[in-house]
């Protein structure tokens, strides 16, 4: 029995899945929030409003603005910190150039943040704790948030169903990108469900056996005998 509720959201010019968990106490943590619009914006507090949700984090997968968007508001609404890998901090510091580069507005990324750390347990719902796992390559703090309870890992943009997170942009290493997925995520349990940061969800075992970045590892799950 799953002990959290995902609720996705679509959001911005860039398609970016904003994830929104709860309890059944109705604690909730936002995962990427990006609401580009004032339309998106208010369908996001929309819908905490009439599920009577109480933030309580906002996590942050990587820094990258089409992930950020909706972070500095939902700050001052909320008072809720903002958990990032230190290592991304450049990232932000440099969001503005990269949204004017396709013409989009600047985030406000004015919010400080608290550090992750690859390994740390985040409790801030008790009965579904997520641990960080630093995948580094699509940016150099780029990190997925894995629970082992309720098999679920939101994988930012390191990994999507069928590829993996693009490696061109300040700060990105095509190797370190490989190294992470393969080392740190393929050696999960098959059935781990994986909620990207853009696209649709997967899980491990597809990736494992299907993702054509992965082809080394490609094998069938299990051996079929002669």
């Amino acid at each position: 029995m799953h002990e959290i509720n995902i609720k996705a959201f679509c959001f911005n010019p860039f398609r970016e899945n904003t994830y929104l968990m709860w309890n059944r106490a109705g604690e909730c943590i936002l995962v990427d929030p990006s609401p580009y619009t004032d339309e998106e914006s208010d369908s996001l507090f929309s819908y905490i409003s009439d599920k009577q949700l109480k933030p309580k984090e906002i996590w942050l997968t990587h820094g990258h603005f089409d992930h950020v968007y909706g972070v500095a508001r939902i700050v001052r609404e909320y008072s809720t910190p903002v958990r990032m890998h230190p290592d991304d901090k450049v990232i932000l510091e440099n969001d503005h150039i990269f949204a004017a580069s396709v013409l989009l507005d600047a985030p406000d990324s004015s919010f400080k943040t608290l550090d992750l750390e690859d390994g740390e347990v985040l409790d801030a719902l008790p009965d579904s704790p997520f641990k960080v796992i630093w995948t580094p390559g699509h940016t150099p703090g780029s990190v997925c948030f894995l629970d082992s309870t309720d098999k679920v890992m939101l994988s930012g943009d390191t990994l999507f169903a069928g590829t993996i997170g693009r490696t061109d942009h300040m700060g990105g290493d095509y190797d370190q990108e490989i190294v992470s997925v393969m080392d740190k995520l393929m050696g999960l349990p098959g059935d781990i469900d994986v909620l990207p940061g853009h696209g649709g969800m997967t899980s491990i075992a597809d990736e494992r056996t299907h993702n054509p970045f992965l082809q080394p590892f490609n094998e069938p799950e299990t051996e079929i005998l002669p």
